[in-house]
């Protein structure tokens, strides 16, 4: 029994004696369980009953049930102890995230471009960091699983409980086509692909699900013919004067081999109705667990703003020749 600021409070073996009991149903299945004997584990039940001066079994049936005090004393210990084991294991991860390798999981195109930038910052501090890539809704599932320590995606805040989601930057949506291509207007999206076929991104990816919602705003009713996940075959395919797409200055950069034979235009250079197209954009968050990893989350959050608005949007934009605010939108 401890005691600490006059009130007396169950020792914690009894707290998970009582648990077991209930969970099992019955005082001999628990010290099975628990691997002592059901007069030892009697023996804790009325040590409880004794420190919470309470009744905690029904002993008038067979077997003993719990009373209303020991239903309740089993929902509070279970959510207490709950919480110990995961108070433990945040302690254990960020004594190991002091000295082990941190698990980083990014969308295809920003692993791409930002790896290598965050893999040399790291380079000779106490971080060694393993860069996955990978769909937006697998790396969030990794994260949830813990195969994953951080996760850089396309989606908002996680609805699971304890991941936290860190906004990272915006890029607007930009049309991409080849740079052979000639059209005195440009009018709609729809009769652009009069001419040239659209290639997409496919519906796996947040990026096909976000032009998708482009497409229907905007009532655009495109035929469908190629779909893609990745940026690579789908440049391949435009800078051979084969189609257009709809997509970002991050995948451009990412397959940027392809650039000499694209051309890249704002989305505001299209209208329907007489009006431009409003601007569309795609966000980058970071994704953690609470608590967890120490301050390298807030390292990692900083680094890649600064390094990713003070060079690598500056590049992308002088490789594109667009401003920068066309390739980079500020948090």
């Amino acid at each position: 029994m401890k005691e600490i600021s006059g009130e007396q409070y169950p020792e914690w073996d009894l707290l998970v004696s009582w648990v077991a009991v209930v969970a099992s149903g019955s005082i001999s299945r628990a010290a099975s369980q628990l691997g002592i004997s059901q007069a030892g584990l009697s023996q804790r039940v009325m040590a409880l009953e004794s420190t919470l001066d309470a009744n905690l079994l029904d002993r008038t049936t067979r077997p003993a049930r719990p009373t209303d005090a020991g239903k309740r004393l089993y929902e509070q210990a279970t959510i207490l102890l709950q919480s110990a084991d995961q108070m433990v294991d945040s302690v254990r991860n960020l004594t190991r995230a002091k000295r082990n390798v941190v698990r980083l999981g990014c969308i295809d195109s920003f692993a791409a471009v930002v790896g290598p930038m965050i893999i040399k910052a790291l380079v000779g501090t106490s971080h060694q960091v393993r860069l996955w890539s990978g769909m937006s809704s697998v790396l969030h599932g990794q994260l949830e699983s813990r195969q994953l320590d951080l996760a850089v995606t396309n989606r908002g805040p996680a609805e699971s409980a304890g991941i936290h989601c860190q906004l990272l930057f915006s890029e607007p949506y930009v049309v991409v086509l080849p740079a052979s291509f000639q059209i005195d207007r440009l009018t709609t999206l729809t009769e652009l692909s009069s001419h040239l076929q659209f290639i997409r991104y496919s519906a796996r990816q947040i990026v096909g699900q976000e032009i998708e919602h482009c497409l229907q705003l905007h009532s655009e009713n495109i035929e469908r013919s190629c779909e893609f996940d990745a940026s690579d075959p789908l440049m391949s395919l435009v800078a051979a004067g084969i189609g257009f797409a709809l997509t970002t200055p991050l995948c451009i950069w990412q397959s940027r081999l392809y650039l000499p034979d694209l051309k890249v235009l704002p989305l505001s250079a299209f209208s329907g109705n007489g009006r431009p197209y409003a601007e569309m954009i795609r966000s980058f968050y970071m994704c953690f667990r609470e608590n967890e990893l120490g301050s390298l989350p807030r390292s990692l959050h900083d680094l890649i703003r600064v390094g990713y608005e003070s060079q690598i949007a500056k590049e992308m934009a002088h490789g594109l020749g667009m401003p920068v605010d066309q390739v980079y939108l500020h948090p």
